[in-house]
């Protein structure tokens, strides 16, 4: 059974850092991209970032660019958001979801974690 269980949900004020952490299980990550999702309230769901099952390829949301960076430890199934310079705009639930390739896109991801909510106030 593939899970996805991310970490690190958190209430910050607006220009604090958080690292969120996505841990699978049932597949193999060496083979796997995975990427970072968000929803806030009332919109849609917007690609954040995603890296390649190598980690030698990272994509990147416009309105993270320069601010987060994600990365993957493979030893340990584990994948990281490191998110800085938080702003009001990022207040949202965080998904993590693996793909076979890493493409900004949501339909392209077949597996889903449940989600982590992250608060930035002003």
């Amino acid at each position: 059974q593939v899970q996805l269980v991310e970490s690190g949900a958190g209430l910050v004020q607006a220009g604090e850092s958080l690292t969120l952490s996505c841990v699978v299980s049932g597949l193999t990550l060496a083979s796997h991209a995975v990427g970072w999702f968000r929803q806030a309230a009332e919109k849609e769901r917007e690609f954040v970032a995603t890296i390649s099952m190598t980690g030698s390829v990272t994509y990147y949301g416009n309105p993270v660019k320069g601010r987060f960076t994600i990365s993957r430890d493979t030893a340990k199934n584990t994948v990281y958001l490191q998110m800085t310079g938080l702003k009001p705009e990022d207040t949202a639930i965080y998904y993590c979801a693996a793909a076979k390739y890493p493409r900004p896109v949501a339909r392209d991801y077949n597996y889903w974690g449940q989600g982590t909510q992250v608060t930035v106030s002003s």
